[in-house]
């Protein structure tokens, strides 16, 4: 029952962090797509096999140093982190067969967060 609440603040923090990603469909660049498709296929076994806490420590950690004024990720360790959170998504799907469309919707959502934004909102925090 624990493990169920963890989930569903989990997914909350998730559409809640960048709500309005949610509201349009965005493009990625085809280097884009085909770094985070070099990324997917190079960590699902791993991330598949994820324990919660292990995710955990991955979530919070991309939130600590996208946050931090002091950091900027490139590229590559951006979509790691981004392509990593999508993919636990699948586990999520599997654990709980009742959750996937909300899990399909959340996979959707990392995969489509775009690393130009991301230094966009690290300019905006400069200011």
């Amino acid at each position: 029952m624990k493990s169920v609440f963890k989930l569903i603040f989990i997914c909350y923090l998730i559409f809640s962090t960048n709500t309005h990603t949610c509201a349009q469909t965005k493009k990625l660049s085809v280097s884009d797509q085909l770094l985070q498709d070099s990324i997917y296929k190079s960590n699902k076994k791993k991330v598949l096999n994820f324990t919660m806490k292990e995710f955990d420590v991955l979530f919070f950690e991309y939130f600590s140093r996208k946050n931090n004024p002091d950091i900027i990720l490139s590229k590559t360790e951006f979509y790691n982190y981004t392509v990593q959170i999508a993919t636990f998504s699948d586990r999520l799907a599997k654990l709980y067969p009742d959750q996937k469309e909300v899990a399909a919707k959340n996979k959707e959502k990392w995969l489509s967060e775009n690393y130009e934004e991301y230094l966009q909102y690290k300019q905006s925090q400069k200011k």
